[in-house]
């Protein structure tokens, strides 16, 4: 069913990051409740960045083909231009943003290369180009990108930024540092943005998907207990759940646990 805004139209998101993984499973979601949907990422023109499969250009089709209507664009979020032409692209063609959806990380590109042991190294063993991956095309990018985008979600009457986190527990924060640092930065800049931005209508969250089974995270199955994983399109149902939720603005500052909202809304975020 298509989700209608007061005008008339398709609410409108734009998710980040968006060929393949966390953000495809938010985008296909969407897609199927009917939303026009921005798909962003750097796999464009049928061309992947890695040997994981994906691009903006099929993640499109398939929200289209779903009910929605796709508009792919490759976008490398670590350059601010690009990221710019996106925003006004939006602003230029829609009028409007209902929800972001700050998702793009670089920050799994070497793990999901194979660089196991490097991942599980000491910050010292580490290659300093880690820590800038997450941070670059991590964190700066879903901050360049709220930046960016605030003044139209601003002019668009309950609009919603998901900012995708991860809840790193303490331990783990000592262990896995850049990482850790990464994700708890993502999760005050959208407490930042929940607080400035709530005068105006919108709000802000960060999102903490569980075990997802990403294409990347499939790699490693044999090392992982994925019994109460969830799916790329499970996570996108809470994210739209969320979206359809009229009390959502109580939730502004928070990191929401997608286990959790599964529960709130009634939502299988497994299959």
């Amino acid at each position: 069913m298509t989700q209608h805004t007061q005008t008339g139209g398709p609410r409108v998101a734009w998710v980040t990051g968006a060929s393949r993984g966390i953000g495809r499973g938010i985008a296909l979601a969407l897609g199927r409740a009917g939303w026009t949907v921005y798909v962003t990422a750097r796999s464009s023109g049928g061309a992947a960045t890695s040997h994981l499969p994906g691009t903006v250009d099929a993640t499109a089709r398939e929200v289209s083909a779903s009910g929605g209507r796709g508009i792919p664009v490759g976008c490398d979020h670590g350059d601010d231009d690009a990221v710019a032409a996106v925003a006004n692209r939006v602003t230029a063609e829609q009028g409007r943003l209902d929800l972001l959806v700050n998702n793009v990380w670089a920050g799994y590109e070497r793990l999901n290369a194979g660089a196991w042991q490097e991942w599980n190294a000491p910050l010292w063993e580490q290659p300093l180009e880690l820590f800038d991956a997450m941070f670059t095309h991590g964190v700066r990018a879903h901050y360049v990108t709220t930046a960016l985008c605030a003044p139209l979600l601003i002019d668009t009457p309950g609009s919603l930024v998901v900012t995708v986190s991860f809840a790193v527990a303490e331990q783990e924060q000592h262990t896995f540092a850049a990482y850790g640092m990464a994700k708890v930065a993502d999760d005050r800049l959208a407490l930042a943005a929940a607080v400035q931005l709530r005068p105006h209508g919108v709000t802000s969250v960060a999102l903490h998907p569980g075990l997802v089974r990403t294409e990347g995270v499939l790699q490693f199955a044999e090392h992982l207990d994925l019994t109460a994983s969830q799916s790329p399109e499970g996570v996108g149902r809470a994210v739209v759940a969320l979206a359809d939720d009229p009390q959502r603005a109580t939730l502004a500052g928070q990191a929401l646990d997608v286990a959790g909202l599964a529960t709130r809304y009634r939502v299988d975020v497994t299959t």
